[in-house]
């Protein structure tokens, strides 16, 4: 067996064929360390094949060439480039092959690709040609190695195995910096941080012209005796600042092997043999003594006394283990330990090729023969593939092929040879292939049987069945030349020479020329078929009851019978004793071969009857009757009586028609009509069951006719003849709300509605009647009919009680009464005063001089109440208009004056009952100029003014000022400010030199006061160079808490009107302000607007439901202190339950909503 060998220098010897292992130091690579060490080993093999090459050739075998140009192996120095290059031919192809690039036997780069690693691909759409590249950048030293290509394309697979050598370049003089050459590059560059000895001899005459100084401490000494912990501490102090790439270079540095205390000599690197081979493992101890202990991958191996595989020999120093009889598994690796000391090899087991020592030969026999090919291997055991036309050969459990070995020979067996079994088969061995033709030909047909013609009844079994020889052989039957395939109705059986054709019920389909055709031969078998079968009518088809056939008159009868018999039969139609022929013009017969058919065109009452069927043919003869039944709608039925007519209704009865058209009365359809229209109107969808029909909705006072239609099966008959015409007519219905409108010690006065329904005979007046309680006599108060809906009855009996009832009449009589529902106490009631005032005068009632004033203000009170009207305590002024009526009081005046305000009290009596109730009625005016206006001071452009308010302020608070100003030269007035609350004003920016006069008009509700107060003098606007001596005054704290001037006030609101709640507040500095609703801050509601101008704070509530009721409060607060007013508000007029849910309000606040308005109502009625 060849020893591995290597150099001093630790490299390969170069005339072996293996190069170096490849293993790429790259940022993915997580290869173990078992791995890592077994791929790197150095191996000298001679001239064979690596031994992963070779079991790739044992394994797979190329099944197509795809490469037309193969990456060539190449050398290149340590830090260099290189690029390997495979071309693809892709004319022949559909779709991109499939590439992979190795190193070793199993490492993929794909996933190894990075800076120093990079795959390319690229496609030529002229040439057809898939390019595939891999650049290796900056190669390092253990980047050399074997590498292979694999491309693969469905079933075609080729690859190609290449060598990359990576020289060392020689080391750089210890002249070169070493602290600048690891000083980090300023260009970013890939690799900065390693050292770059190309760009250090690049720029080495640049530094020798430079003459840099060498250095005098040699680093690299230093940091070899250094300890790890103190790399940083030295780069630091020599200036080196790339440590990371100064670390890389000083664990590249080799290291002097330290002599083994242990072993003199190691075992070799790795070690191969051949299988079933023997090898040896020596290694030389330096201390005899010490324990020796052998692994295979990591486990012990025991001596044992039965197993010869493991032998341990002892010769001198010498330690030495041998393996027999070397197979597969023990490719392995091996580790020796001594002590504390191991050293490790890897044993590589070569698997020799298997050879064809007898090859196969070739087979010529026929059918049902055994087929037997043999082939004898050079090696015992070893794995063969028997092939069939390139094919592998299935031999499961069902193949009809059977695979023996018995040593080295091997048999393939087929015991029941057949034509499909022609063809070439082959062994392949791993070392070889041998192959051989068999040819399997058809036997002699000779007919034992013939088939025979044979004559069936139809629906009997039918066989037909022949013998050949050989019996092996299949066939095929034919019907009239058509394949027959076997089903649920034909049976075709093969048992050994007999062929047979089985059908267990014959059918008319099944006759005809029938031929059996042996499988690879051209000679026939042939017979003839004929089925016959006796006539048969098949009147179920025609899927009637009782055979009987209902047809309308009028319509085209065509009856079609299917019938059966071979040969077909002959048809004979009849009714009674006449024959029905072909040739008829209305009624007519017609045959065919499947069926025969009755045709009347037109069909008559006189067709009805029974019809005969005769079929005759040579099996035999069969008969069926047929009944045939022509039906017609009904006759018309007598004229419809009507023997009661109602208001909008009447009842009508009449008897069925005579004749029925063969076929029982369904019902009837009614119609009627105006008399004077000649449109039916049809009263009834649903037929009428009954002859008696009630029709409804008719208008009063109209003639009226009635007609009826007769429905059977068939149809609808015409109508009958109109009823004699006849009007509805009818009382109204009763008088509504009957109630007392008064009472008196002799009378009592009773009011009502008209009736709901008056009818089309109108309404001649009502009829009053009474009747005193505790009899059952109505006495008649109007002898003559009233018209008005109101009746006083006179004469009654002084504190009786009475019922009362009335009736409208018409034309068609007295409607039915309307009664009282309890009896009516005849003596007057004392009913207390109470005034109702409306709600815009329970506040302060306003208006304007000369504006027209009318007042009305309701009571109640019986009898009629006395009334009385005082001003200010005092009767009322003679221009003041007052009109009494039974309910009402009005207060009216033609032209309002301002003597006319005050409070007014109205006060009304009943007997010792009294009310009363007062109204404040204002009017107001325009009001008078404002009085003492004068120019307190002049400085710059400004001028301050100060007036009185003005004696007459128009019967209504003054409101604000409008300032005005008027240049001396043009008289012209404009307003500067309007709306002024204050006396005192300071008017700003007036033009220097100009010289004005000011005037103010006062202004209340009704509007700004008819004339303005002037200023007597003028006030000049002094030019630049005066010098206005500013008085001194002493500062003054204005800073003050917040407080309420006016605090907000309880409001009623409208629904769905706007409402604002206003307040003002005094404070400095400025306060903040809170508005709440029942205690919760309002924040972001769209439904509230919040202004605060010059202390004024208003909220504006926009359009209100009533549950936004509820005590809103006002808020200030600044630093000094805080303020809150409160109020309520009331929103009447809410919505319903529907309205709050349609609008979105939440469903709790709809129930508080709705249980507040209760309580409120109920509080009302109380009050009331």
């Amino acid at each position: 067996m060849p020893e591995p060998t290597k150099k001093d220098d630790g490299q390969p010897e170069e005339d072996g064929n293996i190069p170096k292992k490849l293993s790429i130091d790259l940022p993915n690579d997580s290869d173990p360390e078992s791995t890592r060490g077994r791929k790197d080993s150095v191996w000298s093999l001679g001239d064979g094949q690596p031994p992963e090459e070779t079991d790739k050739q044992i394994e797979t075998q190329p099944l197509s060439v795809l490469l037309i140009e193969k990456p060539q192996s190449g050398s290149i120095t340590v830090g260099g480039d290189i690029t390997f290059t495979a071309k693809v031919e892709a004319k022949d192809l559909l779709r991109k092959p499939t590439i992979k690039w190795f190193k070793g036997k199993w490492m993929d780069l794909a996933s190894k690709t990075g800076k120093h690693l990079q795959l390319k691909e690229s496609f030529d759409r002229f040439t057809k040609i898939h390019t595939f590249e891999m650049h290796i950048i900056k190669a390092k030293d253990n980047y050399a190695g074997n590498y292979r290509c694999e491309v693969t394309y469905k079933d075609k697979f080729d690859s190609c195995s290449f060598d990359l050598e990576v020289k060392e370049i020689p080391e750089v003089s210890q002249s070169i910096d070493i602290r600048s050459a690891f000083k980090r590059s300023s260009e970013g560059q890939d690799d900065a941080g390693e050292l770059d000895f190309s760009g250090l001899l690049k720029h080495r005459n640049s530094r020798e012209h430079k003459q840099e100084e060498t250095p005098e401490v040699d680093v690299w000494e230093i940091l070899k005796n250094a300890r790890p912990d103190e790399y940083e501490k030295i780069a630091f102090m020599y200036g080196i600042t790339d440590l990371r790439g100064l670390l890389k270079r000083l664990k590249k540095t080799k290291k002097e092997e330290k002599k083994s205390e242990a072993f003199a000599k190691r075992l070799e690197p790795a070690y191969q043999v051949d299988k079933g081979g023997k090898i040896r493992l020596v290694v030389d101890l330096a201390d005899p003594t010490v324990e020796l202990k052998w692994y295979k991958n990591g486990q012990e191996i025991r001596p044992t006394p039965n197993n010869r595989k493991y032998i341990f020999e002892h010769k001198g120093t010498q330690r030495i283990m041998v393996i027999n009889n070397c197979q597969i598994n023990d490719d392995a690796a091996y580790s020796v330990t001594a002590g504390d000391e191991k050293c490790t090899t890897e044993l590589f087991v070569k698997e020799l090729p298997v050879n064809i020592v007898k090859k196969l030969e070739p087979v010529k026999t026929t059918v049902n023969e055994r087929i037997e090919l043999e082939c004898e291997v050079s090696e015992e055991g070893a794995k063969v593939r028997w092939m069939k036309n390139g094919v592998e050969v299935p031999t499961g459990v069902r193949s009809r092929y059977r695979v023996k070995s018995e040593g080295t020979k091997h048999w393939l067996i087929i015991e029941d040879a057949m034509k499909d079994d022609t063809g070439t088969y082959s062994l392949m061995a791993s070392g070889g292939t041998t192959e051989a033709h068999v040819q399997v030909d058809l036997k002699p047909l000779k007919i034992l049987q013939d088939l025979q013609s044979v004559t069936v009844l139809l629906g009997q079994p039918l066989k037909l069945a022949c013998d050949i020889y050989p019996g092996n052989i299949p066939g095929r039957w034919y019907r009239n030349g058509q394949l027959i395939q076997p089903n649920d109705h034909i049976n075709i059986l093969h048992r050994a020479k007999n062929h047979s054709l089985d059908i267990e019920s014959s059918t008319i389909h099944d006759a005809g020329d029938y031929t059996f055709v042996p499988e690879g031969y051209s000679q026939t078998l042939s017979a003839k078929v004929h089925i016959i079968d006796p006539p048969k009518v098949h009147l179920e088809a025609l899927n009637v009851q009782d055979n009987t056939v209902t047809i309308v008159a009028g319509s085209k009868l065509r009856l079609e019978i299917p019938i059966s018999g071979e040969p077909a039969p002959r048809v004979v139609w009849m009714k009674g004793e006449r024959v029905i022929l072909d040739t008829g013009s209305r009624v007519r017969a017609e045959n065919f071969a499947d069926h025969t058919c009755l045709t009347i065109d037109v069909t008559e009452r006189e067709d009805t009857g029974n019809y005969k069927i005769v079929l005759q043919n040579e099996a035999g003869e069969d008969t069926a009757s047929i009944k045939v039944k022509v039906v017609d709608i009904p006759d018309p039925a007598e004229a419809p009586l009507v023997p009661n007519v109602g208001g909008d209704c009447c009842t009508m009865t009449w008897d069925p028609p005579r004749y029925d058209g063969g076929s029982p009365i369904l019902g009837y359809f009614i119609e009627r009509k105006k008399k004077q229209s000649s449109r039916w109107m049809r009263l009834n969808f649903d037929l009428c069951k009954e002859t008696t029909f009630e029709p409804k909705k008719m208008i009063e006072g109209v003639p009226y006719e009635v007609r009826i239609f007769a429905v059977n099966a068939i149809g609808v008959s015409k109508p009958s003849e109109p009823s004699k015409p006849f009007i509805p007519l009818a009382v109204t219905s009763e008088p509504t709300m009957l109630v007392v409108d008064d009472v008196t010690d002799t009378t009592v006065t009773m009011k009502w509605r008209p009736p709901d329904t008056i009818g089309a005979a109108g309404l001649d007046g009502y009829q009053v009647e009474y009747c005193i309680e505790g009899t059952d006599e109505w006495i008649l108060a109007n002898k003559e009919l009233t018209e008005k809906t109101k009746y006083t009855i006179t004469g009654l009996p002084t504190e009786a009680k009475i019922l009362v009832r009335v009736k409208a009449i018409n034309a068609a009589g007295a409607s039915p009464p309307r009664t009282t529902q309890h009896s009516i106490l005849v003596k007057e009631v004392i009913e207390p005063p109470k005034i109702r005032i409306p709600r815009h005068l329970k506040q302060t009632y306003i208006r304007k001089v000369g504006e027209v004033v009318n007042l009305v203000v309701p009571f109640m009170g019986k009898p009629r109440p006395k009334v009385t009207w005082l001003k200010e305590g005092q009767p009322i002024d003679q221009t003041i208009s007052i009109r009494n009526s039974d309910c009402d009081s009005i207060i009216f005046i033609r032209k309002a004056e301002r003597k006319h305000s005050g409070k007014y009290e109205l006060t009304i009596q009943v007997e010792n009952h009294v009310d009363t109730a007062m109204l404040d009625i204002q009017i107001v005016d325009l009001p008078g100029p404002p009085q003492a206006i004068k120019i307190e001071e002049i400085w710059g452009t400004n001028v301050a003014l100060d007036w009185s308010a003005p004696k007459d302020n128009g019967n209504a608070p003054i409101t604000g000022y409008t300032i005005q100003k008027a240049d001396k030269k043009t008289m012209e007035w404009y307003t500067c400010v309007e709306h002024y609350h204050r006396t005192c004003i300071t008017i700003s920016d007036l033009v220097v030199g100009n010289e004005y006069f000011f005037r103010i008009y006062s202004e209340n509700m009704v509007g700004l006061s008819e004339s303005a107060t002037a200023t007597k003098e003028s006030a000049l606007i002094v030019k630049e160079g005066l010098q206005l001596k500013n008085p001194e005054y002493n500062d003054r704290d204005f800073t003050e808490p917040p407080s309420f001037t006016q605090p907000l006030i309880n409001t009623f609101a409208i629904a769905g009107y706007n409402a604002t709640l206003n307040c003002s507040v005094r404070a400095n500095p400025r306060p903040k302000v809170i508005w709440m609703k029942n205690k919760i801050t309002i924040i972001d509601d769209p439904r509230y607007r919040m202004f605060s101008n010059q202390g004024v704070c208003t909220l504006e509530i926009r359009k209100p439901s009533p549950f936004d009721g509820g005590v809103y409060t006002c808020k200030a607060v600044n630093n000094l202190g805080e303020a809150q007013v409160d109020c309520k508000l009331e929103v009447k007029g809410g919505f319903t339950f529907y309205e709050l849910m349609k609008r979105g309000v939440p469903l709790h606040l709809t129930d508080k909503y709705t249980n507040e308005s209760k309580t409120s109502e109920s509080e009302k009625k109380g009050s009331d």
